[in-house]
């Protein structure tokens, strides 16, 4: 790709800038701050979106950014003072404001004539949530009809990226016209308007078929994540569902932490309703009662600032309940009366959005004692995203709840395939561990508890968990040293309170469990 503005010529395939004959020098760090300046000419670009882009998101100074912006500001002829090309905005960020002219040919090594330059489309902005492609697969088998099973391939993933709300997926018309093509993946990520593209291959021989795929930040080229899938090839379609389910399962966490990560670094005057939604999912996933209290309050905020927000009205929702469970509420019922409203709220803006449904069903079922309309809003998630962790593992808990342990063990199970690499496995497994119980499965309910425990060493369910199975198979030195470590994490546990915070009316081998524990009424 090569940019003109007024006597300067910016190859960013050679990496070279020009200003008429002559090369220009400059350092690699400048030249990949002033590409992502011209990349992105069409809007202001924070402080923040250039440490991300150029130092990959790592603590740099104000002023080792003002020198490497006055290094380009000289490189094009402009400076602070004039700034003809490149603007500050005062507390917003940097623009570039030259007049620009894209031009895309051949390889740069090969460009000597402006008669094979093509020019290219106009950047796309980004849109205000996460955004994917997804290209075509290369088919590395040599058969032409191969190209078939990969272009399903794809169409699977689309669709199952698709069923999550919070993302902007690119349909597949606009993917397929990068097909049979060599592409630039930043270049895709500028004209199809996306953050990431997931690009991959299929090989298929003597009845295996071996998938690799790569995810990409469009925006800086980092690679994020990169696997492969090797199978034997018995029946199409079981495959494509299998293989779908694993890229899906593996890129989903990453997207979501990365967009996390972002939002992280951004300063608390510059964010938006869906960064204040994401770092209250952040602090919801740390299960202290600080942690709790801040997701409350960063949830609280994104409403405020996006009346319409459905999800974080959930998510606050979610957090006054999780208060009530966990022992932290100073006030339990002014905490549930909370949780249950923003529930209605939640769902009054919107009921069609599976994630938002997998916060009302665990409100409902804990806070209202509401198993009949838990169940069917846990089952209309799962109908509506098949693909999401947080659906199957709200799924479980109210059956659970609901004392149909073995459907909750399955919808468990069925939360740990979709996603096993989940910053919240911890309350799947804790989940599922009780269930176990509730069937006399102890042995399976401490493996259970131990994972959850390794995961989250502060989460206090594990404890439970692990301190009533121990006690029902005689193991009374670890059901005491579990229910130490309960007590360590929850000074205020007792029974009847456990059992007044909601949801444990069917726990009844649990609460055994807990007694012979020797843990306080």
């Amino acid at each position: 790709m090569r940019y003109r503005f007024e006597e300067f010529a910016f190859d960013t395939d050679r990496r070279e800038l020009h200003r008429g004959a002559e090369v220009v020098s400059i350092t690699p760090q400048v030249f990949d701050l002033l590409e992502y300046l011209i990349r992105n000419r069409e809007r202001v670009v924070s402080k923040d979106d250039l440490i991300y882009a150029v130092w990959n998101g790592r603590s740099v100074s104000d002023a080792a950014l003002s020198t490497r912006l006055n290094a380009a500001r000289s490189a094009v002829g402009d400076t602070g003072e004039k700034q003809c090309l490149i603007k500050t905005l005062p507390r917003k960020g940097f623009r570039f404001v030259g007049a620009v002219r894209e031009e895309d040919g051949p390889s740069s090594a090969a460009v000597a004539s402006e008669s094979h330059v093509e020019l290219s489309k106009p950047a796309l902005a980004l849109p205000d949530k996460p955004s994917i492609a997804v290209l075509p697969f290369q088919n590395m088998s040599g058969d032409p009809e191969q190209e078939y099973f990969a272009d399903g391939m794809v169409e699977e993933i689309i669709t199952a990226l698709s069923r999550f709300k919070w993302l902007f997926v690119i349909a597949r018309n606009s993917s397929f016209t990068f097909e049979g093509k060599a592409v630039d993946v930043k270049r895709v990520g500028r004209e199809l308007g996306v953050r990431y593209v997931l690009e991959g291959s299929v090989r298929k021989a003597a009845g295996k078929v071996r998938i690799a795929g790569q995810l990409i930040d469009a925006v800086t080229g980092a690679h994020i994540w990169a696997d492969r899938f090797e199978r034997d090839l018995t029946d199409v379609f079981a495959f494509q569902d299998e293989v779908t389910v694993a890229v899906v399962s593996a890129i989903q966490p990453k997207l979501l932490q990365t967009e996390i990560e972002i939002a992280t670094r951004r300063r608390p005057e510059n964010l938006t309703a869906y960064d204040c939604y994401l770092r209250a999912l952040q602090q919801y996933y740390l299960p202290t009662r600080e942690g709790v209290a801040e997701a409350i309050r960063l949830a609280h905020r994104a409403l405020e600032l996006d009346p319409g927000f459905g999800l974080a009205a959930a998510l606050e929702g979610a957090g006054h309940g999780h208060n009530v469970l966990l022992g932290y509420a100073i006030d339990p019922q002014r905490d549930r009366n909370e949780a249950v409203r923003l529930l209605r709220l939640a769902l009054s803006l919107d009921d069609n959005d599976p994630e938002t449904l997998a916060w009302a069903c665990l409100i409902s079922a804990y806070h209202v004692g509401d198993c009949e309309s838990a169940i069917e809003m846990a089952d209309r998630a799962v109908a509506l995203n098949s693909n999401s962790y947080w659906a199957w593992n709200c799924r479980g808990n109210v059956y659970r709840i609901a004392g149909l342990s073995e459907e909750a063990i399955r919808s468990f199970e069925h939360a740990l395939r979709v996603s096993p690499v989940d910053p919240r496995l911890h309350r799947a497994l804790s989940g599922m561990g009780v269930a176990f119980i509730e069937l006399c499965r102890f042995d399976e309910a401490i493996a259970a508890g131990k994972k959850a425990q390794r995961q989250s060493p502060s989460y206090s369910p594990a404890y439970r968990c692990l301190a009533s199975a121990f006690a029902h198979l005689g193991r009374d030195v670890e059901a005491r040293e579990a229910a130490a470590r309960l007590l360590e994490i929850d000074p205020a546990f007792t029974i009847s309170s456990w059992i007044a915070r909601g949801g444990q009316s069917n726990a009844k081998l649990m609460t055994e469990g807990l007694r012979k524990a020797g843990l306080p009424e």
